[in-house]
């Protein structure tokens, strides 16, 4: 009985968070960030219960494309726990293949209404991509990535290539992916980019 309880109650949980719209996941992303900008931390969903809940799958409510550097921590920043965020994480934030594929399956397979492009004060990717020079094959490729936003920027100063960049990368997820242009048309998937102020710890969407 007590297993036919649990299981019910998980399967509820489950059906609640496939039914939140991308406003709710906006609000409450936001509401977590508030949280961690204020110092009042509740590490939800970070405990043996919740480990155990996760076993028979997952169901995000929100998708982060976050760049890779060590200062920007999506579960901390919005204060999410175990199974809340769908986090992919790659220098420079950027729409390559393999991070629109992972999106691709959250939006396809777990139901997931909101994706988050994330940028971040003083940015190395982006930094290096104004600085411009040889990097070596691998990095020259992510750095071609960000050019774009390099050359739509009037003062070529990093942080503004930051918040251009994030925006860039959001339209190329659409652009780049029928299955997520397709989600954002007909299933109420949305895209917003943001940037998070490493000084302080708020994100501006």
């Amino acid at each position: 009985m007590l297993f036919e309880c649990i299981g019910a109650f998980l399967f509820l949980r489950f059906k609640i968070l496939q039914i939140m719209t991308a406003a709710d996941s906006l609000k409450k992303i936001k509401e977590g960030n508030e949280r961690y900008v204020q110092d009042v931390l509740t590490h939800p969903n970070s405990d043996n219960t919740r480990k155990a809940s996760q076993t028979g799958g997952q169901s995000p409510f929100a998708i982060v494309l976050s760049c890779a550097d060590s200062r920007v921590v999506p579960e901390l920043i919005f204060d999410q726990g175990i199974g809340d965020l769908f986090v992919i994480r790659v220098a420079g934030n950027t729409a390559n293949a393999s991070s629109i594929a992972s999106i691709e399956y959250a939006v396809a397979h777990l139901g997931t209404k909101l994706i988050v492009v994330l940028g971040h004060e003083s940015c190395g990717a982006c930094g290096a991509a104004v600085a411009g020079g040889d990097n070596g094959p691998n990095l020259n490729h992510l750095l071609d990535m960000i050019q774009p936003a390099v050359d739509k920027s009037e003062n070529k100063e990093v942080n503004d290539v930051v918040k251009i960049n994030a925006a860039i990368q959001a339209e190329e997820l659409v652009n780049q992916s029928k299955i997520i242009a397709n989600a954002v048309e007909n299933s109420g998937v949305e895209i917003v980019s943001a940037y998070y102020n490493l000084n302080g710890g708020k994100v501006n969407f």
